[in-house]
């Protein structure tokens, strides 16, 4: 190989690498913005605050948070730490406060007691919007508002596996949901087989310090509250989420869906957000 083959054949390589990095780099900032909500955050409107509920993470809101992003409202969707009915509300509570402006704040499970008692701490919850949720009154503990034919009322070593952990109560450790019941208990129906793994091997566990810890005084007491009810629901029955909405004064629109409706019919729960932000 002569002198000006090599350079030659060198120009073309180093061309050619040039000209891949501009193209991965193009991919990239198109991904990049292609993830981009599809709107900017509308200042005028509400801040949305969704709250998971135990055996759970802030995954399980995703696709009601794609769809409040791509018409213009903010969403925020903080941890709810499943340590104590107190500390998660005041958890919650503290981070609603640093929020300028309005919120609604949105419980699914027993994501909806920690909401009813953070709403009371901070001054700028606008409305409450339960979805599948427990709305306590005060005293009302989670055991106490389990009941028949909840898939939790049975005796709970047959659902639950139980793990100690780092720095507990006396007597307390964490509960996670036994694999061999978790399709069962959240979604029977609606979800795919294979999600429904993912989110059983995902779950984050509950404190048992939650379950006999009375709630306070409600925030629906003061606030208005909507509320989307799962007809098909194995975890909290069709009819202890009418009476405890009914007693909340929660306006209720019911749906044919399991116990995880923000995954089965997400544009529902969607649109129930949306009425409560926009109501004066």
């Amino acid at each position: 190989m002569d002198e000006r083959s090599f350079f030659n054949r060198r120009s073309c390589a180093a061309a050619l690498a040039v000209t891949l990095v501009i193209g991965i780099a193009a991919l990239i900032a198109g991904s990049l913005a292609s993830a981009e909500p599809s709107r900017k955050p509308d200042r005028n409107k509400p801040t949305i605050v969704l709250v998971h509920g135990a055996w759970a993470d802030g995954s399980s809101w995703n696709k009601v948070t794609a769809r409040l992003q791509a018409t213009g409202y903010d969403v925020r969707v903080p941890p709810n730490n499943l340590r104590g009915v107190a500390s998660d509300a005041t958890d919650i509570a503290n981070f609603v406060s640093t929020i300028p402006g309005p919120v609604v704040l949105v419980g699914h499970s027993y994501g909806g007691m920690v909401i009813t008692n953070a709403a009371t701490k901070a001054d700028n919850v606008r409305a409450l919007v339960y979805v599948n949720a427990l709305i306590p009154d005060e005293g009302d503990t989670l055991v106490g508002m389990t009941h028949e034919p909840s898939i939790f009322a049975q005796d709970p070593a047959n659902v639950l596996d139980f793990v100690p952990y780092n720095g507990a109560p006396a007597d307390a450790v964490d509960t996670y949901v036994k694999v061999s019941v978790y399709r069962e208990a959240f979604a029977s129906r609606g979800v795919p087989r294979r999600e429904m793994e993912i989110l059983a091997a995902t779950q984050r566990p509950l404190s048992t310090q939650v379950f006999n810890e009375p709630s306070g005084a409600p925030a629906w007491a003061n606030t208005h509250s909507w509320a989307v009810v799962g007809k098909q629901d194995r975890i909290i029955p069709i009819a202890d989420q009418i009476a405890m909405a009914e007693r909340a004064g929660s306006q209720i629109t019911q749906v044919d869906a399991p116990h995880l409706t923000m995954l089965t019919n997400d544009r529902v729960v969607v649109d129930v957000i949306v009425r409560a932000a926009r109501a004066r």
